[in-house]
């Protein structure tokens, strides 16, 4: 992997990691397009930038994570992240076979699509619009919808997490507000798994593409986030349901067509 390729992937990271597009799958096509997909770093550098996202996140609602006397919100997020954490540790085999998938990635980007195409229709009567008002009850459920993210890449923990929000009648800007706050215990999580797991990886030059890779990662991701929110609560999802669907085809097109996108 050379600065160009980390420039590359860390501004897909940044854009795509709270949209709800999947910024797993796009980083791992195009990572595969690249000719570096089957390189270990990558698949560490691909998560471990994740890093640099959380930041942006925290930077942005830096009132919220450091009000320690609002202690429940720290509870949310901890009921909120344990389905994850299960999860992902019982199903990895399962995850890293899927993520060297392009077929499966393609038709859940597409299943996802599709879903997001009529999701505004389904939740019109939100209840819920400030993280305070959110019980444990629904945090956790909201946490058993980021499974199914998870459990299925390609599907997008923003997209997963965002609905759950929504069918526990949260609006859609509390829904996304919740979404960024979990995918910042979330992504911790799998990030420090990932770099233990290939910390053998971690030469001089990789510690400078990280670090690179997550300074832009952390300042596209502000960029997003500010974007996303005032564009989800005037619009909705359905433009994003469009582009899945359309990256799904262009994912199945180039692979039929015989493009090399297999990335395990």
């Amino acid at each position: 992997m050379n600065y160009l390729q980390a420039f590359i992937l860390a501004i897909i990271e940044g854009i795509t990691e709270f949209l709800p597009v999947s910024s797993t799958g796009h980083m791992v096509i195009a990572s595969a397009i690249m000719g570096i997909g089957k390189d270990e770093f990558v698949k560490l550098f691909e998560i471990a930038i994740q890093l640099g996202a959380i930041l942006a996140v925290v930077v942005l609602y830096w009132k919220k994570f450091f009000d320690f006397s609002k202690w429940q919100f720290y509870v949310k997020l901890i009921i909120a992240v344990i389905p994850a954490l299960v999860f992902g540790k019982l199903l990895n085999d399962f995850i890293d076979e899927k993520l060297g998938n392009p077929i499966f990635i393609a038709v859940v980007l597409l299943v996802g699509g599709i879903i997001l195409l009529f999701i505004d229709k389904v939740f019109t009567k939100p209840e819920v619009h400030h993280e305070a008002e959110i019980s444990n009850m629904s945090a956790f459920k909201i946490g058993c919808f980021q499974v199914l993210a998870v459990v299925f890449p390609g599907l997008s923990r923003s997209a997963a997490t965002i609905i759950g929000g929504m069918q526990q009648k949260l609006s859609r800007h509390a829904a996304a507000e919740f979404s960024f706050f979990l995918a910042v215990p979330t992504m911790c999580a799998a990030t420090g798994y990932k770099l233990l797991k290939g910390y053998h990886l971690l030469n001089a030059e990789n510690v400078k593409l990280l670090l690179f890779g997550n300074l832009i990662a952390f300042i596209v991701a502000i960029i997003a986030i500010k974007s996303f929110i005032g564009f989800l609560s005037k619009h909705g999802f359905r433009v994003f349901g469009w582009y899945r669907i359309i990256i799904g085809v262009v994912i199945l097109a180039l692979y039929f067509s015989g493009t090399p996108l297999h990335v395990s």
